[in-house]
């Protein structure tokens, strides 16, 4: 592994919890659990891999969609989340970043992120965003509200200032996106950011995705050419 080319930038789709439960014969949320705990294991690992950047997709802005009780469960794990894996990840250097539209979640669930925010803020060996009622159209539509609040004429326009709109603002964009679980698309996920991103993809539902998964998917990457459009 320390010959492979890492990636700095990894972006995850946490994909499968709830038919890994089903496998299993027991409810959605024990599989919602089990996905948040595999969370600070793959973000560690990740870090000792010497990724600087992860960003896991948690919580989409078409995930209100579900049963209200999923969803009431899924904002409790969140602050269940925080109260529980936060002293690790502040103890490992990480910093935590909540990307999405945060003002239109519960009161209490915003409250933590926005302290866990602030209380990590100066940590700097693994950034990890956690996006949180995000989606990648509604991410677009916001930083071009805010370019026309800006007064930003049509002239002055630019892929590097509209990247200084995005949630993910002064960070690469991602190098890999994982999908476990499956599914081959990209479900409103950093569509901007994703354009030369490498895409992998793999059956394995997101609770059971260990370290020798992430290594395979490193391994894919490392293998890949970019070339960006240009020749080899």
């Amino acid at each position: 592994m320390d010959k492979l080319n890492i990636p700095k930038h990894v972006a995850i789709i946490l994909d499968g919890n709830g038919r890994w439960a089903k496998k299993r014969l027991m409810p959605r949320t024990y599989g919602h659990k089990n996905g948040a705990d595999n969370v600070v294991d793959i973000a560690l690992y990740a870090k000792d891999r010497g990724v600087k950047y992860l960003t896991l997709y948690a919580f989409s802005t078409e995930n209100w969609k579900r049963p209200e009780e999923e969803v009431s469960y899924l904002m409790k794990l969140l602050i269940s989340f925080i109260d529980t894996k936060f002293d690790i990840l502040m103890k490992e250097d990480c910093r935590i970043k909540f990307i999405g539209d945060l003002d239109n979640i519960p009161d209490k669930v915003r409250e933590v992120c926005l302290k866990a925010m602030d209380d990590s803020k100066d940590n700097k060996s693994l950034i990890l965003n956690i996006a949180l009622n995000y989606g990648g159209r509604d991410e677009l539509v916001k930083a071009f509200k805010d370019m026309v609040k800006d007064g930003i004429g049509a002239d002055k326009i630019s892929e590097d200032l509209i990247s200084s709109y995005l949630y993910t603002r002064d960070e690469p964009d991602p190098d890999l996106m994982i999908r476990p679980g499956g599914e081959l698309r990209l479900s409103n996920f950093l569509i901007y950011q994703l354009a030369y991103t490498e895409l992998y993809f793999t059956d394995t539902l997101w609770p059971d995705f260990d370290k020798e998964d992430f290594d395979k998917a490193i391994k894919v990457f490392s293998s890949r050419n970019r070339r960006y459009g240009a020749l080899s």
